[in-house]
């Protein structure tokens, strides 16, 4: 889970789409169309051609709106592919990313819900994250939706990342304060050393 900006233009489409998810389903169609949100912006960073569909100035409308329908027809919901279409015809795709996560947000907002971003070396099975996600709750009282991810430089332990805080046990991290803490009782006892042998020659 990466944080983006949002913006005023985004909370508007977002908020329109919020209410059309809640009066077309209520909290589940709302949960739905956050999913396929989230999934339609990682197929988005991880395509330079979806990119340029969505953000290219020289592609044409009618023919951009033609290859929405080509790729994610009877792939996504249809609110999701309308809301799609809106927003090509309103030259507001390549908005897409803020939209998301305005939208994300509301949802957080509206279900006392919080993504967390859990890191660890070693891929976590499901009992594990259950675990993880059980901690979290009791921790910060909301549920969290977890992004798992595998980074294996941190060695072991865990890292979790809620919004812009980062709580980390890695096992990296702790051999790097580890580290600092021996570098600088280590220059702590060269002064100190240093001090005490101008002392005995003077």
């Amino acid at each position: 889970m990466t944080m983006k900006q949002t913006d005023t233009l985004a909370n508007i489409y977002a908020r329109s789409l919020f209410e059309l998810a809640e009066a077309s389903g209520g909290r589940d169609k709302i949960l739905e169309l956050a999913d396929e949100l989230e999934q339609v912006a990682e197929l988005l960073a991880g395509s330079g051609d979806l990119q340029a569909l969505f953000c290219s100035p020289i592609i044409d409308g009618d023919r951009r709106a033609n290859a929405l329908r080509s790729i994610f027809e009877n792939r996504v919901t249809d609110l999701m592919l309308r809301f799609m279409l809106v927003l090509n015809s309103n030259g507001r795709l390549n908005h897409f990313d803020p939209i998301q996560m305005a939208y994300d947000l509301m949802v957080q907002d509206a279900f006392d819900r919080v993504e967390v971003d859990v890191v660890t070396a070693m891929p976590l099975d499901e009992s594990a994250l259950a675990r993880v996600k059980d901690s979290i709750q009791q921790a910060l009282g909301k549920d969290p939706v977890l992004h798992p991810s595998v980074d294996a430089s941190i060695l072991g332990g865990i890292q979790i990342r809620v919004g812009d805080q980062l709580m980390d046990g890695s096992v990296a991290t702790r051999l790097r304060r580890l580290g600092h803490r021996l570098r600088e009782q280590g220059s702590h006892n060269i002064r100190t050393d240093s001090s005490r042998f101008m002392e005995d020659s003077a």
